[in-house]
């Protein structure tokens, strides 16, 4: 159940700015403008000491439907009957320069998979691709391709942001030798990736994406359609590589992520993955996620109110850039808090390498997709890997 503290200001003015929107709605722009650029900073006026502690083994679900479904969902279909594919789409997030590391990715995934499906290829890029890059990618498939600009607005540092206070926030990381650390351009990727992406006008008319990543490499081939599967097992997100953060990236992404879900009980789904994100209840964040740069998914959990609304509630702190949060913890703390945990699935037959880590298939799934990788050489089990703990899961007796 829930347990209430007394709480102070923020909950407070949270109230009555809401009222005040009610009583305006849209009418005055120059009313409601300010206001709503009030509401941006409340994840940074709410203080531990205002949070509501939600016990999330102990919580009284509401009864009504998931608020993971999207309020624009695409239709669930079965697959098309002409072609036999899902409405589903392969993406790649890159640069013209990143050509050759394309190339790598695409016929790899064509050779071990697509050739057989011609699932369609877009490609997004915050600069307009070359004749060069177009012709070279359109020649490694059959499938149909498309070229995206990503919105200004949806990619570069936000005007609001202070920059001098996002500096200091660089020089911080620096210090420590934090991946990525003085890269504004890798915010702003993590930034389009975590909230964004999913409202690219090319990747409106489909209910199934799979990231694809320059320099990837895939070692099996595939006698199975994954978006058939996710659709056929009612999942809604998948993986095949996990690991931990590192924690001087996003030092309060989970104490406003507790903000968010004490406002908002209401978004966290029965017999959810919380357990895979911390072994306290909620009270830390064990820093497992999802390695995103592999991930299959359904894009119409990304436009759903739970996450749309968690993704505003983070990017209004302006951490994406004060500090470095990256969209593997984002994408993972809400799939595994928004999500019944059986939506959620290990692709351990798809053999994938992204550098420096790499899920080989082991036993009869290595044999029957003909895998080029070594199987000593299985990141699942090793170091810092959150694999076992997803698998633990489904191991408890309930």
């Amino acid at each position: 159940m829930l347990k209430w503290r007394p709480l102070g200001f923020g909950f407070t003015l949270f109230v009555v700015i809401s009222l005040v929107l009610l009583f305006y709605r849209a009418e005055d722009d120059e009313i409601t403008a300010p206001l709503l650029k009030t509401l941006d900073i409340i994840p940074s006026v709410l203080s531990d000491a205002e949070i509501l502690n939600v016990d999330w083994d102990d919580l009284d679900y509401p009864q009504s439907a998931s608020h993971a479904e999207a309020t624009h969902s695409r239709p669930e279909k079965n697959l098309d009957p002409i072609t036999g594919r899902a409405n589903a789409t392969l993406l790649m997030l890159t640069r013209n320069s990143d050509l050759d590391e394309a190339v790598k990715s695409i016929e790899s995934l064509e050779r071990t998979f697509n050739h057989a499906h011609n699932y369609p290829w877009i490609f997004l890029n915050e600069e307009p691709f070359t004749a060069t890059f177009k012709k070279r990618v359109a020649t490694l498939t059959n499938a149909s391709v498309q070229f995206g600009i990503i919105p200004r607005e949806h990619w570069f540092q936000p005007d609001w942001i202070d920059e001098e206070k996002a500096r200091q926030g660089r020089i911080r990381l620096q210090q420590f030798r934090g991946a990525y650390a003085e890269s504004v351009s890798y915010r702003n990727m993590c930034r389009f990736y975590s909230g964004f992406f999913f409202w690219h006008e090319l990747l409106q008319p489909y209910k199934w994406y799979w990231r694809v990543e320059p320099g990837v490499q895939f070692f099996c081939h595939l006698d199975f359609d994954p978006f058939a599967y996710m659709m056929e097992n009612k999942k809604r997100y998948s993986f095949t590589l996990s690991m931990k953060e590192g924690p001087r990236t996003i030092p309060s992404l989970w104490s406003t992520v507790r903000s968010f879900t004490s406002l908002h009980p209401q978004y966290l789904a029965r017999s959810n993955a919380h357990k895979f994100i911390s072994e306290d209840k909620g009270h830390n964040y064990n820093l497992c996620h999802f390695w995103s740069n592999f991930e299959i998914a359904d894009l119409d959990f990304f436009r759903s109110p739970a996450y749309t609304a968690f993704f505003s509630y983070l990017d209004g702190t302006g951490n994406f850039y004060y500090e470095r949060w990256g969209d593997a913890p984002v994408h993972s703390i809400a799939a595994s808090l928004f999500l019944p945990k059986d939506q959620i699935h290990f692709f351990g037959d798809i053999g994938y390498r992204h550098y420096p880590f790499q899920h080989c298939p082991q036993g009869d799934s290595w044999t029957r997709g003909k895998c080029e990788c070594d199987v000593e050489n299985n990141f699942d089990y090793q170091g810092d890997s959150c694999t076992g703990k997803f698998q633990a899961l489904f191991d408890e007796i309930v």
